[in-house]
Protein backbone atom coordinates (compact mmCIF):
# COMPACT_ATOMS: atom_id res chain seq x y z
CA UNK A 1 0.00 0.00 0.00
CA UNK A 2 1.08 3.59 -0.66
CA UNK A 3 1.21 6.45 1.66
CA UNK A 4 -1.54 8.82 1.78
CA UNK A 5 -0.98 12.81 3.33
CA UNK A 6 -3.35 14.59 4.69
CA UNK A 7 -4.91 17.59 2.40
CA UNK A 8 -3.84 21.26 3.18
CA UNK A 9 -7.58 22.33 2.35
CA UNK A 10 -8.79 19.71 4.95
CA UNK A 11 -10.41 17.27 1.79
CA UNK A 12 -9.89 14.22 0.72
CA UNK A 13 -5.91 12.31 1.85
CA UNK A 14 -3.63 12.68 -1.62
CA UNK A 15 -2.17 9.21 -1.87
CA UNK A 16 1.44 9.34 -3.00
CA UNK A 17 0.64 7.51 -5.84
CA UNK A 18 -1.84 10.83 -7.21
CA UNK A 19 1.06 13.01 -6.08
CA UNK A 20 3.84 11.04 -8.37
CA UNK A 21 1.70 10.69 -11.12
CA UNK A 22 0.69 14.75 -11.13
CA UNK A 23 4.20 15.47 -10.91
CA UNK A 24 5.48 13.27 -14.21
CA UNK A 25 2.07 15.04 -16.31
CA UNK A 26 3.58 17.77 -15.48
CA UNK A 27 7.23 17.06 -16.40
CA UNK A 28 5.51 15.76 -19.70
CA UNK A 29 3.80 19.16 -20.64
CA UNK A 30 7.49 20.76 -20.03
CA UNK A 31 9.07 18.12 -22.62
CA UNK A 32 5.94 18.98 -24.89
CA UNK A 33 6.24 23.09 -24.30
CA UNK A 34 9.57 25.19 -24.48
CA UNK A 35 11.28 23.08 -21.69
CA UNK A 36 14.47 23.43 -23.99
CA UNK A 37 14.12 27.16 -23.96
CA UNK A 38 16.28 29.19 -21.74
CA UNK A 39 15.40 31.93 -19.77
CA UNK A 40 16.84 35.29 -19.75
CA UNK A 41 17.86 35.18 -16.35
CA UNK A 42 19.78 31.83 -17.85
CA UNK A 43 21.26 33.13 -20.73
CA UNK A 44 22.34 36.01 -18.62
CA UNK A 45 26.57 36.49 -18.55
CA UNK A 46 27.49 33.37 -20.01
CA UNK A 47 29.08 32.22 -22.96
CA UNK A 48 28.52 29.82 -25.46
CA UNK A 49 29.56 26.83 -23.83
CA UNK A 50 27.65 27.30 -20.17
CA UNK A 51 24.74 27.92 -22.54
CA UNK A 52 25.07 24.59 -24.18
CA UNK A 53 25.77 23.05 -21.34
CA UNK A 54 22.60 23.97 -19.47
CA UNK A 55 20.32 22.96 -22.74
CA UNK A 56 21.94 19.41 -22.38
CA UNK A 57 21.42 19.35 -18.52
CA UNK A 58 17.51 20.01 -19.89
CA UNK A 59 17.48 17.47 -22.61
CA UNK A 60 18.83 14.83 -20.13
CA UNK A 61 16.05 15.57 -17.38
CA UNK A 62 13.38 15.36 -20.97
CA UNK A 63 15.19 11.59 -21.28
CA UNK A 64 15.13 10.47 -17.87
CA UNK A 65 11.80 11.64 -17.17
CA UNK A 66 10.48 9.81 -19.92
CA UNK A 67 12.53 6.38 -18.44
CA UNK A 68 10.73 7.26 -15.47
CA UNK A 69 7.04 7.13 -16.67
CA UNK A 70 8.23 3.83 -19.06
CA UNK A 71 8.93 2.31 -15.33
CA UNK A 72 5.67 3.67 -13.69
CA UNK A 73 3.96 1.34 -16.94
CA UNK A 74 5.68 -1.07 -16.55
CA UNK A 75 4.81 -1.48 -12.44
CA UNK A 76 0.86 -0.89 -13.48
CA UNK A 77 0.88 2.99 -12.34
CA UNK A 78 0.13 3.86 -16.43
CA UNK A 79 -2.31 2.52 -18.74
CA UNK A 80 -1.20 1.42 -22.51
CA UNK A 81 -3.85 4.28 -23.75
CA UNK A 82 -1.96 6.56 -21.98
CA UNK A 83 1.95 5.67 -23.24
CA UNK A 84 0.25 5.64 -26.38
CA UNK A 85 -1.25 9.12 -26.24
CA UNK A 86 2.09 10.59 -25.02
CA UNK A 87 4.29 8.88 -27.75
CA UNK A 88 1.68 10.12 -30.21
CA UNK A 89 1.83 13.98 -29.09
CA UNK A 90 5.33 13.88 -28.94
CA UNK A 91 5.08 12.83 -32.79
CA UNK A 92 2.88 15.33 -33.68
CA UNK A 93 1.32 12.09 -35.15
CA UNK A 94 -2.52 14.09 -35.73
CA UNK A 95 -0.78 17.15 -37.63
CA UNK A 96 1.94 15.31 -39.91
CA UNK A 97 3.09 18.90 -41.77
CA UNK A 98 4.81 19.82 -38.92
CA UNK A 99 8.23 18.60 -37.41
CA UNK A 100 8.67 17.51 -33.39
CA UNK A 101 11.77 18.99 -32.49
CA UNK A 102 15.00 16.82 -32.08
CA UNK A 103 14.75 16.51 -28.42
CA UNK A 104 10.89 14.95 -28.73
CA UNK A 105 12.03 12.28 -31.13
CA UNK A 106 15.24 11.27 -28.81
CA UNK A 107 12.42 11.13 -26.14
CA UNK A 108 10.10 8.73 -28.04
CA UNK A 109 12.62 6.63 -28.63
CA UNK A 110 14.04 6.68 -25.10
CA UNK A 111 10.32 5.67 -24.11
CA UNK A 112 10.09 2.84 -26.66
CA UNK A 113 13.51 1.71 -26.42
CA UNK A 114 12.48 1.02 -22.30
CA UNK A 115 8.94 -0.32 -22.60
CA UNK A 116 8.36 -1.38 -26.17
CA UNK A 117 7.93 -5.16 -25.40
CA UNK A 118 5.63 -4.41 -22.88
CA UNK A 119 3.65 -1.93 -24.51
CA UNK A 120 2.81 -4.18 -27.53
CA UNK A 121 1.79 -7.19 -26.07
CA UNK A 122 -1.32 -4.70 -25.24
CA UNK A 123 -3.85 -3.99 -28.31
CA UNK A 124 -3.55 -0.23 -27.15
CA UNK A 125 -0.33 -0.34 -27.14
CA UNK A 126 0.34 -2.33 -30.43
CA UNK A 127 -1.91 0.07 -32.46
CA UNK A 128 -0.11 3.14 -30.92
CA UNK A 129 3.13 1.87 -31.44
CA UNK A 130 2.46 1.00 -35.04
CA UNK A 131 1.14 4.59 -35.65
CA UNK A 132 4.47 6.10 -33.98
CA UNK A 133 7.19 3.70 -35.55
CA UNK A 134 5.01 4.33 -38.88
CA UNK A 135 5.54 8.04 -38.20
CA UNK A 136 9.17 8.22 -37.09
CA UNK A 137 9.97 6.14 -40.31
CA UNK A 138 8.50 9.28 -42.44
CA UNK A 139 10.33 11.62 -40.36
CA UNK A 140 13.70 10.16 -40.88
CA UNK A 141 13.04 9.98 -44.57
CA UNK A 142 12.38 13.98 -44.49
CA UNK A 143 13.91 16.45 -46.69
CA UNK A 144 14.12 20.25 -46.58
CA UNK A 145 13.71 22.03 -49.86
CA UNK A 146 17.57 21.90 -50.29
CA UNK A 147 17.24 17.88 -50.69
CA UNK A 148 18.95 17.45 -47.42
CA UNK A 149 17.56 15.69 -44.14
CA UNK A 150 15.38 17.92 -41.88
CA UNK A 151 16.89 15.71 -38.89
CA UNK A 152 21.11 14.94 -38.30
CA UNK A 153 22.45 11.66 -39.12
CA UNK A 154 22.61 10.84 -34.89
CA UNK A 155 18.40 11.20 -35.17
CA UNK A 156 18.19 9.60 -38.20
CA UNK A 157 20.50 6.48 -36.85
CA UNK A 158 18.40 6.20 -32.92
CA UNK A 159 15.02 5.98 -34.88
CA UNK A 160 16.57 3.38 -37.32
CA UNK A 161 17.99 1.66 -34.36
CA UNK A 162 14.13 1.58 -32.71
CA UNK A 163 12.85 0.03 -35.61
CA UNK A 164 15.16 -2.32 -36.36
CA UNK A 165 14.85 -3.58 -32.41
CA UNK A 166 11.06 -3.85 -32.89
CA UNK A 167 11.12 -5.32 -36.20
CA UNK A 168 13.39 -8.20 -34.41
CA UNK A 169 10.58 -8.52 -31.62
CA UNK A 170 12.37 -5.67 -29.49
CA UNK A 171 15.58 -8.31 -29.39
CA UNK A 172 18.61 -6.11 -29.22
CA UNK A 173 22.75 -6.84 -28.83
CA UNK A 174 24.42 -4.90 -25.70
CA UNK A 175 27.58 -4.64 -24.58
CA UNK A 176 27.54 -4.66 -20.91
CA UNK A 177 31.04 -4.41 -18.13
CA UNK A 178 29.77 -5.51 -15.11
CA UNK A 179 30.47 -7.54 -12.57
CA UNK A 180 29.58 -10.97 -12.26
CA UNK A 181 29.85 -13.91 -9.72
CA UNK A 182 31.97 -17.01 -10.45
CA UNK A 183 28.77 -19.33 -11.63
CA UNK A 184 27.64 -16.72 -14.00
CA UNK A 185 31.10 -16.62 -15.43
CA UNK A 186 30.41 -20.22 -16.40
CA UNK A 187 27.50 -19.96 -17.89
CA UNK A 188 28.56 -17.10 -20.00
CA UNK A 189 31.11 -19.26 -21.22
CA UNK A 190 29.12 -22.51 -21.62
CA UNK A 191 26.69 -20.17 -23.69
CA UNK A 192 29.31 -19.40 -25.36
CA UNK A 193 30.64 -22.20 -26.61
CA UNK A 194 27.37 -23.50 -27.63
CA UNK A 195 26.44 -20.36 -30.08
CA UNK A 196 30.27 -20.35 -30.78
CA UNK A 197 30.06 -15.95 -30.15
CA UNK A 198 32.75 -14.60 -27.99
CA UNK A 199 31.64 -10.72 -28.75
CA UNK A 200 31.28 -10.49 -24.90
CA UNK A 201 27.51 -9.29 -26.36
CA UNK A 202 24.04 -9.67 -24.41
CA UNK A 203 20.91 -10.22 -26.16
CA UNK A 204 18.37 -8.53 -24.51
CA UNK A 205 14.48 -8.04 -24.54
CA UNK A 206 13.98 -4.33 -24.77
CA UNK A 207 11.13 -3.15 -23.01
CA UNK A 208 10.83 -6.41 -21.39
CA UNK A 209 8.65 -6.20 -17.44
CA UNK A 210 11.41 -7.48 -15.17
CA UNK A 211 10.76 -11.01 -13.62
CA UNK A 212 10.42 -9.92 -9.77
CA UNK A 213 7.59 -8.06 -11.31
CA UNK A 214 5.87 -10.41 -13.27
CA UNK A 215 6.14 -12.37 -10.43
CA UNK A 216 4.47 -10.12 -8.16
CA UNK A 217 1.44 -9.70 -10.37
CA UNK A 218 1.19 -13.47 -10.54
CA UNK A 219 1.28 -13.33 -13.82
CA UNK A 220 -1.41 -10.61 -14.72
CA UNK A 221 -0.87 -9.02 -17.87
CA UNK A 222 0.54 -5.79 -18.62
CA UNK A 223 -1.22 -3.14 -17.58
CA UNK A 224 -4.34 -4.96 -16.73
CA UNK A 225 -4.41 -3.43 -13.35
CA UNK A 226 -3.16 0.09 -14.13
CA UNK A 227 -5.91 2.51 -13.35
CA UNK A 228 -4.01 5.81 -14.55
CA UNK A 229 -3.68 7.40 -10.94
CA UNK A 230 -4.86 10.99 -11.39
CA UNK A 231 -2.94 11.08 -15.09
CA UNK A 232 -6.42 9.63 -16.80
CA UNK A 233 -5.93 12.07 -20.09
CA UNK A 234 -3.67 14.03 -21.31
CA UNK A 235 -4.24 17.60 -21.40
CA UNK A 236 -5.36 18.74 -24.67
CA UNK A 237 -3.15 21.82 -24.29
CA UNK A 238 -0.52 18.93 -24.91
CA UNK A 239 -1.77 18.14 -28.23
CA UNK A 240 -1.36 21.00 -30.80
Amino acid sequence: EMPEFEAQDGGRPVTFKATLLTVCQNEFEGITGDLLELTEEERQGKEKEELDFLRGQKKKRCLATMKFIGHLFLRDLLRASIIGQVTQDLAMCNDADKLPEEHKVECICELLNSIGYTLELRPAGKESIKQVCGRLLDLKQRKDANKKSVYPMRVQFMIQDLLDTKNAGWVKKVFKATAKTKDEIKQDAKRDERTQKNDGAELIVAGQRPTYLVEAKDGAAPGSRADGGSWQNVPSKTRK
